[in-house]
C-alpha cells in the first residue's frame, strides 16, 4: 500500500503545479497586441497627379537630312584625318627597343606595392614569381602600354590598341594595388 501512495502524492503535487500555470500571461499578451494594432496607423503618401500628355506634331522638313551628301563628305574627311593620326601613334612605338615586361600581358601582372625612391614614385609589380620595379615612362603589357602615372595604390598606362575598324587608338588602363595577394 505504501508504494501506491508515493505515486499518488506525486500526481497530486504535479496537478497542483499545473493549476498554478494559468493563461493570465497569455491574456496580457493578447491584450497588448490588440492595443498596439489599434494604435498603429499606416502612413501612405499620396500619389502625384499625372501630367497631361501633350502630343507634338511631326515636322520632317525642319530636321536635318541624314542622307545629305555634304554630311558624308565631312565624315569621310574626318576619318581620313584620324587615319593619319593613328599611324602617327604607332610609328614611334615600332622604332624603339622593347622592354622585358612588354612580353607579358597586363592581366598576368600584379601591383604589390609602391615606393618613393629619391622623390621618384616607383611601383612594385609581380609577374609570376619575379618582382619588378617600374617608374613613369617604362613600358608594360603587349599593347604598347607606357606608364603615365604612379600613385600609392595604382599605375596608370597609355596603351595603343586597334579598334574594331582596324585603326590604332589610345586608351588608358589602370593596374590597381592588390592588397593581401599571394
Amino acid at each position: 500500500m505504501r508504494n501506491i501512495t508515493i505515486p499518488l502524492s506525486a500526481i497530486l503535487i504535479g496537478s497542483a503545479l499545473l493549476a498554478g500555470c494559468t493563461a493570465s500571461d497569455e491574456d496580457e499578451l493578447r491584450a497588448w497586441m490588440a492595443q498596439e494594432r489599434a494604435n498603429a496607423k499606416p502612413r501612405v503618401t499620396p500619389l502625384e497627379e499625372p501630367k497631361p500628355f501633350k502630343p507634338q506634331a511631326y515636322t520632317a522638313g525642319e530636321g536635318m537630312d541624314p542622307f545629305n551628301p555634304l554630311k558624308l563628305i565631312q565624315v569621310l574627311r574626318r576619318e581620313s584625318a584620324q587615319a593619319n593620326i593613328s599611324t602617327d601613334l604607332l610609328a614611334p612605338e615600332l622604332n624603339r627597343r622593347k622592354e622585358p615586361l612588354e612580353a607579358e600581358p597586363l592581366d598576368a601582372m600584379t601591383m604589390v606595392g609602391s615606393l618613393d625612391k629619391k622623390g621618384v614614385p616607383t611601383a612594385l609589380l609581380r609577374v609570376g614569381t619575379l618582382l619588378y620595379q617600374v617608374r613613369v615612362g617604362n613600358y608594360l603589357g603587349q599593347n604598347y602600354g607606357k606608364i603615365t602615372k604612379i600613385t600609392e595604390n595604382s599605375i596608370q598606362l597609355r596603351e595603343i590598341v586597334q579598334d574594331g575598324g582596324g585603326d590604332w587608338i589610345e586608351r588608358t588602363s589602370t593596374l590597381e594595388l592588390q592588397e593581401g595577394s599571394k
